[in-house]
């Protein structure tokens, strides 16, 4: 596993929690339904029970796959940026990281800028979430390299 991986999901543990039974979206009360560490997919479905060791698994595949998508969305980043939009990308999918603004900013080497566009994604179903938000602003702090 490597370091921006690795720091990636030490930002996601907290905030998603790890459930061993399936659950409903908390903004939407159903789709997506969610297990494990946040995982959501295919064959995740209300009554769906999972172990600790798919659980992680699981979280362990799947940022394999984000990491590799940011890193082909943006190029060149630190660890500790990449763990942050890997983070991002894990909560609200590769296509919209992939088209955000913050991901066209850290392209063109505006990261300041690309730092205050975490803040915009704290929203579910359109409302402000307060975990989100606290969310954004950690992953914000290990993009700028202060976590």
């Amino acid at each position: 596993m490597t370091k921006a991986i690795e720091l990636a999901a030490s930002l996601i543990k907290p905030f998603e929690g790890c459930r061993l039974k399936a659950y409903p979206d908390p903004a939407t009360g159903g789709n997506p339904w969610t297990i494990g560490w946040g995982a959501t997919g295919p064959g995740i479905r209300k009554g769906v029970v999972w172990t600790q060791a798919q659980a992680d698994g699981r979280l362990s595949a799947d940022l394999v796959g984000y990491d590799a998508a940011v890193g082909k969305a943006v190029g060149a980043a630190t660890d500790a940026q990449r763990a942050a939009m890997t983070s991002l990308a894990y909560n609200i999918g590769v296509n919209a990281f992939a088209s955000s603004t913050l991901a066209k900013l850290h392209k063109t080497g505006d990261y300041a800028g690309a730092a205050a566009q975490f803040a915009r994604w704290n929203k579910a179903a359109g409302k402000v979430m307060a975990g989100l938000t606290r969310r954004r602003a950690a992953e914000a702090a290990m993009y700028r390299g202060a976590a």
